[in-house]
């Protein structure tokens, strides 16, 4: 299998996994797969409700369920230990929500994937500074699709991705405005688990993001 980004340039999308219960992370993982996601994200639970190492272990054993077949990711790393649990799981990209320095310095040391997240011009160039492969602007909704066209220019060739409030309908118009891609999470997975519909929202998505 190719690496994240190369996947991540073709399918222009990473489904958002959020509050799984560990018995439904396989079988949601091989509906996202049927349906065209070739990239997932599992993450951290803000909330402290669910423990660090309980996110970690479904990684882990989605990790070896897909492998071959996805590239699975953590999401919402905001801590150097969730670094490391994520890292040991066998997570091959993180996603933050802001642009922490040391943990996309040692994001990259560890030979990951790097994608904080950022809103402001000042954020995407620290980001970039820092090593971070992609950048997701986080929350993309408060500004829309024009904000792409904008942002990139100062920063050609930066990998931007949409992230909160993208609409099926909206994706072309992001696509048009520079956007690399979308991390979309319940607009695909909803939150009843309910694999066929999960396999139809992410067939339904899959197909809109493809360039």
């Amino acid at each position: 299998m190719s690496n994240f980004l190369d996947i991540l340039e073709t399918t222009r999308l990473i489904t958002i996994i959020r509050g799984i219960p560990s018995e439904k992370a396989q079988s949601t993982a091989d509906a996202l797969f049927e349906g065209g996601v070739r990239l997932a994200e599992f993450t951290f639970d803000f909330s402290g409700n669910k423990p660090d190492e309980d996110i970690a272990e479904i990684i882990r054993s989605v990790v070896k369920y897909t492998t071959g077949r996805m590239i699975i990711g953590a999401g919402t790393v905001t801590t150097e230990k969730q670094l490391k649990l994520a890292y040991e799981a066998g997570a091959e990209f993180i996603i933050s929500p802001d642009v922490n320095e040391n943990i996309i310095k040692h994001t990259k040391e560890l030979g990951l994937f790097s994608v904080p997240g950022a809103l402001t011009p000042t954020e995407i160039s620290s980001a970039l500074r820092f090593g971070a492969d992609c950048v997701k602007i986080f929350p993309s909704s408060a500004f829309g699709p024009s904000y792409f066209k904008q942002v990139t220019a100062p920063f050609n060739g930066a990998r931007l991705l949409a992230v909160t409030g993208i609409s099926l309908e909206d994706v072309k118009l992001y696509l048009d405005s520079g956007c690399f891609g979308f991390g979309i999470g319940g607009a695909i997975t909803g939150t009843d688990w309910d694999f066929e519909i999960i396999k139809q929202n992410a067939s339904l998505w899959s197909t809109a993001c493809k360039k």
